[in-house]
C-alpha cells in the first residue's frame, strides 16, 4: 500500500471562517427567462457561433448539453427554442445587479465575483456576531440578526438543524442535528441558515435561483455546492482534520475530495492536470478526439495523486516544474489535494481589475479579416468600459430632465482609468504530415499605453473604435505577427488593464473628488446660508446693526441675519462706486471687511463670540 507524504507539511487550516459560494442556476438561459417568463417552461438553449454554450434544465432533460453543435441540438430536441448570446451586455448587466444585491448583505464587504454566475461571500463576522446571541440550551428558537444596529431586522431559525443538504449524508435521511458544544458545527449551521435566507431572497426579489455550498474555504464551498444541483444547498460537516491516510477516518474533507478527477479541482490548471495524469499513469493520458477542451478518457483522482508513493511538495515541484513555473507550485498543489485553501475572499471592488474581450475562430488568416475582427472587439471593449468604469455625476437627475425629453445623456465621470492596452492572439499549430493538428493553448501578447482619446466621451463608439484599431491594435498586431500571411489564429483578445482609481467619495476610492465637493457646496451649506431679510415692518430695530437669530436645523439658533433700518428699506439704493473694481465675496456689515461668500457665516460667528 502506498504511503502518503508527511502531514507536517500541511499548514493549519483556517477552519474559523465561514464561506458561502453562490452559483446561479443556468445563468445565461435564466437571463432570457427573466426577460420573458414564458420561456421557463420551454427547452431553451443559448447559441454562440454554431455551438450551444448553455441550456436550461428542461432542455437538458430532453438530451441537450453544453458545447453541442446547433444542428445536433435540433435533431435531439426539434422544439428547442434557440436564442443568440453573442452580445454579452445583458448577461453582464444581470450579473452586476445580482452581485450588488448579494453584497448588500455583507458586513465586511468581502464578496468576490467569479465570472458572471458565481459569487463567494465571507460571512465569518456575521456568524461570529450571531453565535453569541443563540441560547445553546434552546437552539431551536433562535433569531438571526442581519443588522448590528437594529435587532429587529432578521429572521427566526432553528439552530439545532443544518439547513439544506449535508455531506456526509445522515444515515436516516433526516436533517443533521447540531451539537451545541461543537463550535465548528454550530458556526456552519448558522452559515447554512443565512445561505438559505439569501437564496430565497435572491429568487423572490430578483427572480434567479442558485445552488449554494457552505464550508470554511473557497475551494471546499465551491466543490460542495456542486453536489445538489439545481436549487440546492449543501454544507460540508466536520471533522475537518488534516490526517492523511487510506481510510480517511475523522476527516470529511479528504473523504469528499478523493473521488474528484484531478482536473476538476479549482486552481489546478489544464496543463498541470495533464502532467499529474501522465505522472500517475506513467504515460500520456488518452483524450477524446475532436473535443475543444480536451476531455480525458482516463480518470486520475485526487486520491490517486495524494496517495501516490513518496508524494510530497518536493516531488510535485519536479513533476510540475518547468520554465515559467511559479515558485512553490508543489506546495500549493499539495495543499489543494488535501483540501487546504487559505486564500481570502477579496473585498468587493467598485471597478474591475481589467476588462477583457475575446472571440474564437475556426480560421482567421488574413490581415483584412483580422482588422475587421479587431474593430468589432474594440466596439465591445469600449461599450464595456463605459458600462463598468463610468458613473453619472451626482445631482444629474435633479438638474437635468430625462434623456427621452432632452435627447441628452446625463453628465458622466470615470471611476477609474486603465493605463495599459493588451493584445493577445492564439495561433494554430501547423498541421503534421498526416494532416493532424495538435491542440494549441499558448497565447502571444503585447502591451502599450492607453491612448488619451479613448476617454473622450464626446466621440461616438464607432469613431473611437476606428482610432483604436489603427493607432494601437494594428501596430501591436504587426509586432506579434510581422509576416503578412502564413498564420492562422484561433483566438484574439483585447484588454485594458492597470486600473487607476479616480478621486471619489466612495470609501474605497484613493482620494476625494474636489470638483464634486465644490459643486455640492451650495446644497450642503444651504441650511447655514446667511441671507438679508427684507421687511416692511414699522418696528425699528433695537440698533442699526441688530442681529436676529433664526432657528436652524434641530431647533438650534444658528443663522445670523442682519436687518436693515427702515430708511434703507424705503428707498435708499446702495450702488457700487464706478471707479472701484468689483471684489469677489461679500462685505461684512459689522467691520466692513470683504470676505469670500463661503466664509461669511463663520466670519459673522466670530463677531458674535466677542473677545
Amino acid at each position: 500500500m502506498p504511503q502518503a507524504g508527511p502531514t507536517s507539511r500541511l499548514p493549519a487550516r483556517k477552519d474559523g471562517r465561514i464561506i458561502i459560494h453562490f452559483d446561479y442556476d443556468c445563468f445565461y438561459a435564466s437571463v432570457f427567462e427573466a426577460e420573458n417568463p414564458a420561456l421557463k417552461s420551454l427547452p431553451l438553449a443559448v447559441q454562440q457561433k454554431q455551438i450551444i454554450v448553455t441550456c436550461n434544465y428542461e432542455a437538458r432533460r430532453r438530451g441537450l448539453y453544453k458545447l453541442q453543435l446547433v444542428k445536433d441540438a435540433k435533431l435531439a430536441c426539434p422544439d428547442v427554442v434557440i436564442v443568440l448570446g453573442e452580445d454579452l451586455t445583458r448577461f453582464r448587466n444581470a450579473s452586476k445587479a445580482l452581485y450588488t444585491f448579494l453584497s448588500r448583505f455583507s458586513w465586511n464587504n468581502k464578496a468576490e465575483r467569479l465570472g458572471f454566475d458565481e459569487v463567494w461571500m465571507d460571512v465569518t463576522d456575521i456568524v461570529d456576531y450571531n453565535i453569541q446571541l443563540v441560547n445553546k440550551n434552546d437552539l431551536s428558537h433562535s433569531f438571526f440578526n442581519l443588522s448590528k444596529d437594529d435587532p429587529t431586522i432578521g429572521f427566526p431559525f432553528d439552530a439545532s438543524l443544518v439547513a439544506g443538504h449535508v455531506i456526509p449524508d445522515t444515515d436516516d435521511g433526516l436533517r443533521h442535528t447540531v451539537n451545541a458544544h461543537d463550535n465548528l458545527s454550530l458556526r456552519l449551521c448558522i452559515g447554512s441558515h443565512l445561505a438559505l435566507y439569501l437564496r430565497h431572497a435572491l429568487e423572490e426579489e430578483q427572480g434567479y435561483t442558485s445552488t449554494v455550498g457552505i464550508s470554511t474555504s473557497k475551494l471546499l464551498s465551491k466543490l460542495i455546492g456542486n453536489v445538489n444541483k439545481p436549487k440546492g444547498q449543501t454544507t460540508l460537516l466536520p471533522p475537518y482534520g488534516l490526517k492523511v491516510d487510506h481510510d480517511n477516518n475523522n476527516n470529511n474533507v479528504t473523504a469528499f475530495l478523493d473521488p474528484h478527477e484531478i482536473g476538476k479541482i479549482p486552481n489546478i490548471g489544464f496543463k498541470q492536470a495533464q502532467k499529474l495524469r501522465e505522472f500517475v499513469l506513467g504515460r500520456p493520458a488518452k483524450f477524446h478526439a475532436g473535443l475543444i477542451y480536451g476531455k480525458t478518457q482516463e480518470s486520475v483522482t485526487v486520491r490517486d495523486v495524494r496517495l501516490h508513493p513518496d508524494m510530497a511538495p518536493a516531488l510535485l515541484d519536479k513533476v510540475l516544474g518547468g520554465p515559467g513555473t511559479p515558485h512553490g507550485v508543489g506546495t500549493r498543489i499539495w495543499e489543494l489535494v488535501n483540501g487546504v485553501d487559505d486564500t481570502e475572499v477579496h473585498q468587493a471592488k467598485r471597478v474591475p481589475s481589467q476588462i477583457s474581450i475575446e472571440d474564437s475562430y475556426i480560421r482567421l488568416d488574413t490581415f483584412e479579416e483580422a482588422t475587421k475582427e479587431l474593430h468589432m472587439l474594440s466596439m465591445s471593449l469600449i461599450k464595456r468600459m463605459h458600462l463598468d468604469l463610468l458613473e453619472d455625476e451626482d445631482g444629474a437627475d435633479q438638474h437635468n430632465a430625462p434623456v427621452e425629453q432632452t435627447g441628452q445623456t446625463p453628465p458622466r465621470r470615470w471611476l477609474a482609468l486603465p493605463r495599459t492596452l493588451r493584445l493577445s492572439t492564439r495561433p494554430r499549430a501547423a498541421p503534421a504530415p498526416d494532416w493532424t493538428r495538435s491542440r494549441a493553448f499558448n497565447r502571444i501578447s503585447r502591451s502599450a499605453p492607453v491612448p488619451g482619446f479613448l476617454f473622450n466621451l464626446d466621440e461616438s463608439d464607432e469613431a473611437l473604435a476606428d482610432k483604436l484599431v489603427h493607432d494601437a491594435w494594428l501596430p501591436l498586431f504587426r509586432k506579434i505577427h510581422p509576416e503578412k500571411s502564413g498564420w492562422n489564429l484561433s483566438l484574439v483578445n483585447v484588454a485594458v488593464t492597470n486600473m487607476t482609481d479616480t478621486a471619489s467619495d466612495d470609501k474605497n476610492a484613493s482620494g476625494r473628488d474636489i470638483g464634486k465637493m465644490f459643486k455640492m457646496q451650495d446644497q450642503i451649506l444651504r441650511e447655514w446660508r446667511v441671507e438679508d431679510v427684507s421687511t416692511t415692518s414699522n418696528v425699528a430695530p433695537t440698533s442699526p446693526n441688530h442681529l436676529a437669530f433664526v432657528d436652524g436645523p434641530h431647533g438650534v439658533e444658528n443663522e445670523c441675519v442682519h436687518e436693515s433700518s427702515p430708511n434703507v428699506l424705503e428707498g435708499h439704493n446702495w450702488e457700487e462706486d464706478e471707479d472701484s473694481a468689483p471684489v469677489p465675496g461679500s462685505t461684512c456689515e459689522t467691520c466692513g471687511l470683504t470676505v469670500p461668500s463661503f466664509a461669511m457665516s463663520a466670519h459673522r460667528r466670530y463677531h458674535l463670540m466677542g473677545d
